[in-house]
């Protein structure tokens, strides 16, 4: 299992290495994971990568990969070497790219999951139609749910581990790609949380509910006087959720 029971992965989303590698290191046994992203990685690369990785929690490597598939797979090829517990790419690469990642994945024989982005959380329909996506609607769901879905489905077909996705599609790709299909579900915030430059969130009972197997959270812990508290507390709300189902 990639969290050992903790569905949480913080989102270290910082350019301060001594702070993002402290804070991993408060963090382990509170959280199931950290993400490290664009913004760490392009600014400190292997070696940032490697001062966090020292706290000894799996880590998911969310660059969101997007590319001609050969240069995908000479990404993959390289940053499995750090080896993170999840890489991503965008589903909107298509199938060959998302293939040639597998592909490149299996080749190395590690435990290394790959993953794709669907609809990022900070997208609704209306921008979704600005970028000349057609505004499709079927079985109830929205035009967000019927893009991502699709785009789930176009990743199993790849083969790859399963999708970054929110909360709000978690219902409608579990129903097209069954319940082994990794979900990793962003824009997850407390009750008390501010959504900031997310437009669909969700609370972390309500994201596991739906299905969720992975939960990204960043500011509600990260902005915290004491992120570690702050972990605990919503783990506990998890906790409590899964006891009641």
């Amino acid at each position: 299992m990639l969290h050992s029971g903790n569905p949480i992965f913080c989102a270290l989303d910082t350019v301060d290495v001594e702070w993002a590698a402290s804070l991993a290191h408060e963090l382990r046994g509170h959280v199931g994971g950290v993400k490290i992203g664009m913004e760490f990685f392009y600014s400190h690369g292997y070696e940032g990568y490697r001062r966090v990785a020292e706290a000894g929690l799996p880590i998911f490597l969310d660059l969101k990969l997007h590319d001609i598939p050969n240069t995908v797979a000479g990404g993959i090829r390289a940053l499995e070497t750090l080896e993170p517990a999840i890489i991503n790419v965008h589903a909107g690469g298509g199938l060959a790219m998302m293939q040639a990642a597998c592909t490149a994945a299996r080749e190395a024989k590690s435990p290394l999951k790959v993953i794709a982005v669907t609809i990022l959380t900070s997208l609704d329909t209306s921008d979704l139609q600005n970028i000349g996506f057609e505004d499709k609607q079927e079985g109830g769901n929205s035009s967000t749910q019927w893009h991502a879905t699709n785009l789930a489905a176009l990743t199993q077909t790849a083969s790859l581990d399963g999708v970054v996705c929110s909360s709000h599609d978690i219902g409608s790709i579990r129903a097209q790609c069954g319940k082994d299909f990794l979900t990793v579900v962003p824009g997850i915030r407390p009750s008390s949380g501010n959504v900031q430059d997310q437009k669909r969130v969700a609370t972390p009972a309500w994201a596991l509910n739906e299905g969720a197997d992975i939960l990204v959270i960043g500011r509600p812990i990260t902005q915290a006087d004491d992120p570690v508290a702050a972990a605990d507390t919503i783990f506990a709300e998890c906790t409590a959720n899964l006891a009641a189902n």
